[in-house]
């Protein structure tokens, strides 16, 4: 089986060579091939220790000393290497002649930093009716306009009225944003759109590789199938020959569909609001040491901004809770061809061998359901690898929901109550899931990533205009499925019911 690792772990260092060769080759001199070498050590220490020691599983030390090891001298190349940004001023000086250069030069540098010339501001003012939004004044900002005034109609009429007449004046010059300031009062900003029109073709190519999409998805497919067979054999040994292989296709089928109707759910409503956006791309992971699940998962990436506060919030919520629904039908199957262990100490809601489902308010409902009276207070589960991927399923919504920063969760509180507001509600959900993992530990490494991870959302064009009652309603019944997975069982329902 040494043999089949080598080919997965090949593969995945070609599509890192495509990453690398796209996200980072234009700003640094530094040349791919070495770029690649650095992301790819991992893949290569662990194929090294494969070689050398057959199916012996890699050391923590390893696993994860590579990972540190990678991420710093990849930083190292990329700054060594990076492309200085031309200093305006230095480069311009030393160029000039006599003072009529200097005042030229000085000339251009302002028309550079300033979006419009006076008589384009003239068109601009134009732009803003009396009865709609009452121009006051206009902020010239390095490569931005803010433009301040009173509303004077709702923030939906205003944003539509005012970005059609500036379209007809400029086209897709700029991107009209309307925000709420400090003072409650709405303004609007004008940035220049980084994808005008001469560059949609071009743009809607990059976004949409299949190529790349299919790859990751057959080479997640076989990691996740091999992860399968391991864990149906206790997580010990690799299969030795095909048959045995196969019989991890059924975790891998079951995490793959979660997984991919959760971005598929993204994807689509992106789509439907005319958002470019990628097409959902699995991370393969070969299966090993504390890890061993075959995948990272997957995600999509939006390549123009969303258009007004719906949009953030039905892109937002749309994956959580596609995946969501599929994720019940396939934990409930997969519990109810589990077997019921004695629960001891070392029991956990990651221990798939003695799974504890009292550690989830969601999880104990679904395993009374699927396991009827086989189930007891004082027993735990061990999984079938179908569960396996269902509770995969319920962990990654869970993840996804928090309401904090760019997770989907943090969008939804984002388009609900705004985005200051918003931002609050994700300060105060990442204290309170700190003190929550000092009664369930396992939440203690999510409690760790959500303070890496800013609080404030990216604001949509139109930031402005509220949501309906209905999409409100959605909202806090998607957040009230994170309470219900994160918040352990209480003793009055373990006591009552099984």
């Amino acid at each position: 089986m040494t043999w089949f690792i080598l080919i997965v772990l090949g593969i995945l260092t070609y599509f890192f060579y495509l990453i690398v060769e796209r996200s980072v080759a234009h700003i640094t001199k530094t040349p791919v091939w070495m770029l690649w070498l650095a992301t790819t050590l991992p893949a290569f220490v662990w194929a090294g220790w494969i070689v050398m020691n057959g199916d012996a599983r890699i050391p923590l030390l390893l696993l994860t000393g590579s990972f540190i090891v990678s991420s710093v001298l990849y930083w190292f190349l990329v700054q060594r290497g990076r492309i200085p940004q031309p200093n305006t001023n230095q480069d311009t000086k030393s160029q000039l002649k006599n003072d009529k250069d200097i005042v030229n030069a000085v000339t251009e540098r302002q028309t550079a930093l300033r979006p419009i010339n006076k008589d384009e501001e003239a068109n601009l003012q134009n732009c803003f009716p009396w009865s709609v939004f009452y121009l006051q004044n206009i902020e010239h900002r390095p490569q931005a306009l803010i433009c301040r005034g009173q509303l004077r109609t709702s923030p939906d009429v205003a944003y539509n009225t005012i970005r059609e007449n500036i379209e007809s004046y400029f086209n897709d010059r700029f991107l009209v944003v309307f925000q709420e300031g400090l003072n409650g009062k709405p303004f609007f900003v004008l940035v220049p759109n980084p994808r005008s029109r001469s560059m949609n073709a071009q743009a809607d190519q990059s976004s949409f590789r299949p190529g790349l999409a299919i790859g990751l998805l057959i080479a997640t497919l076989v990691t996740t199938t091999l992860s399968g067979a391991m864990l149906l054999d206790g997580g010990r040994e690799l299969p030795q020959d095909i048959p045995t292989l196969l019989t991890g296709l059924p975790y891998a089928l079951a995490l793959m569909a979660v997984l991919g109707t959760h971005e598929l759910g993204h994807f689509l409503a992106a789509c439907y609001y005319r958002v470019r956006a990628t097409l959902p791309y699995f991370i393969p992971i070969p299966p090993a040491g504390i890890f061993p699940f075959g995948t990272f998962g997957a995600f999509i990436q939006l390549r123009s901004p969303l258009p007004n506060r719906r949009a953030l919030f039905d892109v937002g919520i749309a994956g959580p809770l596609a995946g969501f629904l599929v994720t019940l039908p396939v934990l409930f199957w997969g519990l109810a061809n589990s077997e019921v262990v004695a629960l001891t100490e070392q029991s956990g809601i990651l221990n798939f061998d003695s799974f504890n489902p009292f550690a989830s308010l969601l999880i104990a409902v679904l395993s009374k359901l699927a396991l009827g009276s086989t189930l007891m207070a004082d027993q735990a589960i061990r999984l079938h690898p179908v569960a396996i991927a269902g509770c995969l399923g319920l962990i990654i919504t869970a993840l996804n929901l928090m309401p904090v920063g760019q997770l989907d969760g943090g969008h939804i509180v984002h388009a609900m109550f705004g985005q200051r507001t918003g931002a609050l509600i994700g300060q105060v959900a990442r204290l309170l899931i700190l003190a929550l993992s000092f009664v369930q530990r396992e939440l203690l490494l999510w409690a760790v990533l959500l303070f890496f991870m800013p609080v404030v959302d990216e604001p949509a064009l139109n930031d402005v205009t509220e949501l309906d009652n209905g999409r409100d309603f959605l909202g806090l019944l998607a957040l009230g499925v994170l309470v219900a997975i994160i918040l352990p069982a209480p003793q009055v329902l373990t006591q009552a019911f099984f």
